[in-house]
């Protein structure tokens, strides 16, 4: 796919212009093929420095105007997060499409001074996507500094490298709301999509909009470590909610929270719940439709917000043994593919869905967004005007030349599904090693074949007469230092318990994590020989 062409226009000092509302109302025709239309109907593309700009302008309007709003959710927003005003300054980019209007208000330096004429990178031809057919057939892609003067974009260096809007670049956002629609198309009216430097920050945010010190957040009972030390310095506490093989029980989210007791606890009702759904870290559990929907609907009987952390939703497999679906290259199909996210069931605007690049192109992208309720993402902007302003300008026009100029969502797809067969055989490789090296072992080690993410969660069975049995902690320890001395490393479940390590006394089940995303095939069935080696030197397990 080549970059279509862009009528040469001076763009330097505009805000967006595409905000005419255009119907395509033909079922037959897909949502990409519908998306493509509206954008040839709306006419060029204009979004210069720090354009302002919403989701509001990229979305289908005539679906959405007979759908429901989100509930509002101001009064459940902290002190902090009630008090933030709009930038002055910003707000200030909105005059900026005026004609003829000369600037001399905001402090945005020239791009006269940006020591970068052009940056370039070399990518896969869709559907040509390993290293090796892209050191062969690969594409140069080159972004020069003035590409939107020149008509060959409509994202270009001076654009990208100047200051920008808390929403991130109209580029960008008008991408991420148009792959949102597509996937995902959130059933009620007022949805809107902010950019974020990856997903670590933005739920940061989220628990500063929604958490006093001292409060409770709900997690699974083992869960992102990084998703609790986030909150621990803001004093939110954790609640740990149990797991199965389908991760989140419904049921014991909804016991905790029918029986909650203020006064013992010394804290209200959590209004969140923090839930990775596909491919959970560190269980590698994926919910079920049929799940996905009991907790939502336990949700909105407590009146929960979820944030729906979801790195590995693209990352859904075949069930480990089973014939594996031949990749497609049609996007409808692999869509259907999927089991549905928390927020295409959403109908009151509650879910609060983090997404990124960081699992399926890059995590030193720093590239993200957050999908909620305009009043919430609104919150959110306000944020970033005050802190981290926006992601990197170079990592946004990067990957807007690559996703929207070069790949197009067609094509994006097709990535996706490509990386999706990679980790399916990286996560059979594994499997077929533990059967090998672990399954001999009498019961002592046991897993569920994961079907989404990079994770795989072995559950250790302790012998019975086993010296310190009684205390996982200690045997835990052992085998994590024999895992040492054995030259491979595994990650101990207790440091994902969203409770600390006390929860093992309650929980009594003892797990290690191994992750099949990174080591080769060969050095991966070499860790878990070694593996078995440590579990057999500390339960003394001979033959």
């Amino acid at each position: 796919m080549v970059a279509p062409p862009f009528p040469p226009t001076d763009v330097s000092l505009h805000a967006v212009t595409d905000t005419e509302a255009v119907p395509i109302a033909d079922p037959s025709i897909s949502l990409v093929e519908q998306i493509k239309l509206r954008r040839v109907k709306k006419g060029p593309f204009v979004a210069g420095i720090a354009a302002k700009t919403d989701s509001e302008n990229f979305k289908d309007q005539e679906k959405n105007k007979d759908r429901p709003a989100a509930k509002r959710w101001g009064d459940l927003l902290t002190l902090e997060s009630r008090s933030r005003k709009p930038s002055s300054l910003k707000a200030a980019a909105k005059f900026l499409a005026q004609e003829g209007l000369i600037s001399l208000g905001g402090g945005l330096p020239s791009s006269d001074y940006f020591p970068f004429e052009n940056i370039g990178a070399k990518v896969p031809t869709i559907g040509e996507f390993s290293e090796e057919e892209t050191r062969v057939t690969g594409q140069e892609m080159t972004i020069g500094k003035h590409d939107v003067k020149e008509g060959k974009s409509v994202f270009d260096l001076s654009i990208a490298l100047n200051y920008g809007q808390g929403t991130g670049s109209a580029q960008m956002l008008r991408w991420v709301t148009e792959h949102t629609e597509i996937v995902h198309d959130p059933p009620y009216k007022d949805w809107s999509c902010v950019l974020t430097p990856g997903s670590s920050y933005p739920l940061e945010q989220v628990y500063r909009m929604f958490g006093n010190r001292g409060d409770y957040v709900l997690y699974e009972e083992f869960t992102f470590a990084t998703a609790v030390e986030t909150a621990f310095p803001l004093g939110l506490r954790p609640c740990g909610v149990k797991v199965d093989a389908e991760g989140l029980l419904p049921s014991d989210l909804d016991e905790i929270l029918s029986n909650w007791d203020e006064k013992a606890r010394g804290a209200k009702k959590p209004v969140l719940l923090y839930t990775v759904p596909s491919g959970q870290n560190p269980t590698g559990a994926t919910q079920s439709e049929s799940r996905r929907r009991e907790v939502y609907s336990v949700c909105q009987k407590h009146n929960l917000l979820i944030i729906e952390d979801e790195p590995y939703f693209f990352l859904q497999m075949d069930p480990y043994g089973e014939t594996a679906s031949a990749p497609t290259t049609n996007t409808e199909q692999f869509l259907k593919s999927l089991v549905p996210s928390l927020l295409s069931m959403d109908v009151d605007g509650r879910v609060i869905r983090l997404d990124s690049f960081s699992k399926v192109i890059a995590p030193g992208s720093r590239m993200g967004w957050v999908v909620a309720s305009a009043e919430i993402t609104e919150r959110i902007t306000r944020h970033n005007e005050n802190s981290v302003q926006n992601p990197s300008g170079i990592a946004q026009v990067l990957m807007h030349r690559l996703l929207d100029e070069t790949w197009g969502h067609e094509g994006y797809f097709e990535w996706l599904g490509y990386i999706r067969k990679e980790y399916t055989r990286r996560r059979n490789v594994i499997l077929k090693a533990c059967e090998t090296y672990l399954a001999p072992l009498n019961g002592v080690a046991t897993w569920v074949p994961p079907m989404a993410g990079m994770f795989l969660w072995i559950q250790i069975h302790p012998p019975a007469g086993c010296e310190d049995e009684n205390d996982l902690q200690k045997i835990e320890q052992k085998i994590f230092d024999e895992c040492i001395n054995e030259k491979v490393l595994l990650t101990p479940g207790s440091w994902f318990m969203a409770e600390g390590k006390e929860q093992l006394k309650k929980n009594g089940k003892l797990f290690f994590r191994a992750t099949y995303a990174a080591a080769s095939e060969e050095a991966m069935v070499t860790a878990i020989e070694r593996f078995s080696g440590a579990l057999r030197s500390v339960f003394e397990i001979r033959g």
